[in-house]
């Protein structure tokens, strides 16, 4: 367990120290890994640098002290922000990747300025406050990425540099249109709500409130006011553990899931006491490095619990996981703040069933494990597996959710929590929503799987699981899986199942789900690194066939868990 200041270094600098060989001679490239994403090399290189910023800066701001790191920041910054050098980061397109690796760059402005802005030279202090002011003459799209902006002009009004106080306040203003309720924003036009909602807009938000309390005290205040009424609903989404839900996009972030706590921190925000903060923070650290998330070099892979392709997006570079150094934010705490001689505490106790509406979801807390029940829509923004990563009808930090290899067939297609239509040997699920909300204690959707299918679904949590009720009106006859939870079957996890006339139960050395209805009870094989979490997992399923017309089907899934 990480406890005193000395202990949260150390577990940076060993993340960190691997990529040191990776970097070129003037420190401008930083080459990672060979596989592609849809932006260019310059930008993979930027990214992989600016990415490490995350946690060095509050080191350093903290009182840390390296000056190998210094100097290879120094000489990054000085390199690749010069037009005439030949490591270039080059310059801009409208969305620029390179524009969100700016927001680090301005961090180490923001709160290292003596180690990140003070050691380069004049010239190479013009040619950084020019390169990061672009960020005002390019379109950035209308999501989290404005704050990007927010951050960068912060730290050119600060070093004295030319900024645009008028995209300032603008992207400030877009921000706030992001707002829904109870301290949930969603990210933009997208209308999704996950964890960009406190990895990245929570986060920046109180970073804006640290540096700007004084000159905007009231729109501060707004931003400290929300994190706090967030985060007694965000941490449903943490179990006694320290594992986090796994959903949404962008889980190849890992330990970033919990950085909006650290934030609160920065920010004097106690939602919580601060013993029980760290124990979220120091559990959830702890519990990833736990996993097999580094390659034999010691260098962070794209995946989530272990290395994997499948599941990245399409903006997942070699140095993208890096960006969840963010987490280490409260190393710029000082010495003598109270969280470093803290005894980490366990959660506080929690109500099992939390309605969420304004993030779309019923959480139920078990305790050594969390399930999520979405009803929000959701859309597809071109990164990849979107209706695995947002469409399914419950998620939980104990047994992952697969992404699918592909929808042709039922063992490729991988549907757990899911209601999977077989229609000409291609398999369906929920994808096109028509209505979804989140009541006291349910959840109720209208989804289309496949034309002339129309399937209305109603969910009930419970202490042991949860009920489903699907009506599927259908003017074509086919077979329907109702899956419940993947369950791990590596070989150490001793996976094995046994049926019944009516229920089929999948069970591990720490996990069992049974799943019970009126039709054929299997067990669904899946492709190998399909689930997020394990490389190898089993779905527990009820198969029926739908007639045309109007169908019923009720079907149980019970879970249980020993950790």
């Amino acid at each position: 367990m990480l406890h005193s200041k000395k202990d949260f270094r150390q577990c940076l600098l060993s993340i960190i120290d691997p990529v040191k060989p990776y970097f070129s001679e003037d420190k401008a490239v930083l080459d990672l890994g060979k596989t592609a994403v849809y932006y260019g090399k310059k930008a993979i290189y930027m990214e992989g640098i600016s990415r490490l910023f995350w946690g060095l800066v509050p080191f350093y701001a903290g009182g840390g002290e390296s000056q190998e790191w210094q100097q290879i920041l120094r000489k990054a910054l000085a390199s690749g922000t010069n037009p005439r050098h030949p490591e270039y980061w080059g310059d801009f397109t409208n969305s620029d990747q390179k524009f969100v690796e700016m927001a680090a760059i301005a961090y180490g402005m923001l709160f290292a300025t003596e180690t990140i802005w003070e050691p380069l030279t004049d010239q190479e202090k013009d040619n950084l406050a020019r390169y990061l002011y672009a960020i005002n003459e390019y379109k950035l799209p209308e999501c989290n990425w404005v704050l990007f902006a927010v951050l960068v002009n912060l730290a050119l009004k600060k070093v004295v540099r030319p900024y645009s106080k008028e995209q300032l306040e603008n992207y400030l203003n877009m921000t706030e249109s992001f707002y829904k309720g109870d301290g949930w924003y969603q990210d933009g036009d997208s209308g999704q709500v996950d964890y960009y909602t406190s990895f990245a807009i929570h986060f920046y938000c109180l970073i804006y409130a640290v540096v700007m309390e004084k000159e905007d005290p009231v729109r501060s205040q707004r931003f400290k006011e929300r994190a706090n009424v967030f985060a007694k609903q965000f941490i449903y989404w943490f179990d006694d553990t320290g594992e986090a839900l796994p959903y949404g996009r962008s889980l190849t972030y890992r330990f970033a899931q919990v950085s909006f706590f650290s934030a609160c921190l920065l920010a004097d925000v106690y939602p919580f006491t601060v013993e029980e903060m760290k124990g979220i923070i120091a559990r959830h650290i702890s519990n990833w490095l736990r996993k097999d998330i580094f390659d034999d070099s010691g260098l962070l892979t794209i995946g989530y619990g272990y290395p994997n392709l499948i599941m990245a997006e399409a903006y997942n570079a070699p140095g993208s996981p890096y960006w969840g150094l963010k987490v280490f934010a409260m190393l710029m705490l000082p010495d003598d703040h109270p969280f470093w001689s803290a005894e980490a505490a366990a959660l506080p106790k929690l109500p099992g069933l939390s309605s969420q509406p304004y993030a779309d979801k019923l959480m139920y807390h078990y305790g050594n494990h969390v399930t999520a029940f979405p009803a929000g829509h959701f859309t597809y923004p071109g990164h990849g597996q979107a209706v695995a990563k947002y469409g399914k009808f419950a998620y939980d930090t104990c047994f992952g959710f697969h992404v699918s290899k592909s929808n042709y067939g039922i063992y490729e297609a991988a549907p757990d929590s899911m209601l999977a239509f077989i229609v000409d040997g291609y398999c369906y699920v929920r994808r096109n929503l028509e209505e979804g909300q989140v009541e006291a204690d349910r959840t109720r959707t209208v989804w289309i799987p496949y034309p002339g299918i129309r399937v209305e679904t109603i969910i009930i949590p419970d202490e042991k699981g949860h009920t489903r009720k699907h009506i599927v009106h259908s003017e074509i006859q086919c077979e329907v899986f109702d899956c419940g939870f993947s369950v791990a079957g590596r070989d150490e996890d001793n996976v094995n199942s046994k049926e019944t006339d009516n229920s089929v139960t999948i069970y591990n050395n720490f996990s069992s789900c049974t799943v019970s209805g009126e039709g054929k009870p299997m067990v669904l094989g899946t492709s190998p690194n399909t689930n997020v979490l394990y490389r190898k997992a089993l779905i527990p399923a009820i198969r029926y066939t739908i007639n045309k017309g109007s169908n019923e089907i009720l079907t149980r899934v019970d879970v249980e868990v020993k950790r």
